[in-house]
């Protein structure tokens, strides 16, 4: 396998996992919490999600061809509280994530050195795809913070719950025996 095909390799199982994390942390939470806002400055999970929805379609639609940010596009509006429905969220986020994966897929090694732009910055595919390998995990971050925020005790760790490394080096090491 060549350099570039790991990088799409690994760029891939990357993002599945980021969507993963995701995933988990709506499985735990309620309606309520999806739509919760901490503070007037803050956003809640759904408009995150809106945000992720933009920002995911207007990037990788077209992704070879045309701009990066879409004359479609309605950033600013992405961050309107809406009022709609859990469900309707977890749409958005799925589609988001299947026109960002399907585009990644879709790329070849040859592909990676070509150039497209993001509101008119010229950026390689490499680069582009290192800039949303940033960009998401940033949001998937703040959405599983306001989920285990909203759970509190009820929160169900989606890693090494708090105070168990010692009791999950020693599950791999016996996994390993």
């Amino acid at each position: 396998m060549s350099l570039e095909q790991g990088f799409l390799k690994d760029a891939i199982k990357r993002v599945q996992y980021y969507k993963e994390l995701g995933d988990k942390t709506f499985e735990q939470v309620t309606e309520e919490a999806i739509f919760y806002q901490p503070s007037t400055e803050s956003n809640s999970i759904a408009v995150i999600v809106q945000h992720m929805y933009g920002n995911m379609l207007s990037r990788w639609t077209n992704f070879l061809t045309e701009d990066g940010e879409k004359e479609w596009r309605r950033r600013d509006a992405e961050f309107d509280e809406t009022h709609s429905t859990k469900t309707h969220i977890l749409s958005l986020w799925n589609d988001g994530w299947k026109c960002f994966l399907e585009a990644l897929e879709s790329l070849t090694p040859e592909d990676l050195t070509k150039t497209i732009t993001i509101r008119t910055e010229r950026l390689s595919v490499y680069d582009a795809i290192l800039r949303q390998l940033a960009h998401y995990p940033y949001h998937v971050g703040q959405i599983v913070y306001l989920g285990r925020l909203s759970k509190n005790e009820e929160w169900k760790s989606l890693s090494i719950p708090k105070g168990n490394s010692a009791v999950y080096l020693e599950s791999i090491k016996q996994a390993q025996k």
